[in-house]
């Protein structure tokens, strides 16, 4: 089964983690399982060090699992590597409704995305970003003929995801 895709896309201090958290709090809510992928352009740790796990990865293990209770983790060390794609990364994901990526700009499944007024860049993503299918703003926006919402409205946004996404469940218009 192929999964469903929707992003969450915008520059640097526009909201796509907010939105994302609020977006996967409102889904899952509705009923569905809802897996995220966030894309980052920095280096990044998931693990500290002094960890065994950490200690692993150091001594030149390419994945090290750390498996809990409560929950797992993998972790792949690229050591050179190109970046996996997104693809890549949705097909090692575990079967769910929806997954919500944040970030991954210049890939082709539909995003929304993000304009916070403070934000220091708030040109339009669409010369950037292909595939935008809906604007989030915490300002008036006038220069876009795609749906904008509120960044706030989030059963509002909710229900375009699933609308988009062919799922059902989305609220009846207030």
């Amino acid at each position: 089964m192929k999964q469903r895709i929707f992003g969450i896309t915008g520059w640097k201090n526009s909201g796509k983690t907010t939105l994302t958290e609020r977006l996967v709090t409102e889904i899952t809510a509705r009923g569905y399982r809802v897996a995220t992928v966030k894309h980052a352009h920095h280096a990044f740790e998931i693990d500290r060090e002094g960890t065994d796990s950490f200690r692993h990865r150091s001594a030149g293990a390419g994945e090290v699992a750390i498996v809990s209770g409560t929950r797992w983790a993998l972790m792949h060390e690229l050591r050179g590597a190109p970046e996996p794609s997104l693809a890549d990364i949705v097909a090692r994901l575990s079967p769910c409704d929806l997954v919500l990526v944040e970030g991954y700009k210049r890939e082709p499944h539909p995003k929304i995305e993000c304009r916070r007024q403070e934000a220091r860049d708030r040109r339009p993503m669409q010369d950037h970003a292909p595939s935008i299918a809906a604007i989030a703003a915490d300002h008036p926006v006038t220069d876009s003929a795609l749906p904008i919402f509120g960044l706030d409205d989030i059963a509002a946004l909710a229900d375009f995801v699933l609308a988009e996404t062919g799922l059902p469940g989305a609220s009846a218009p207030a």
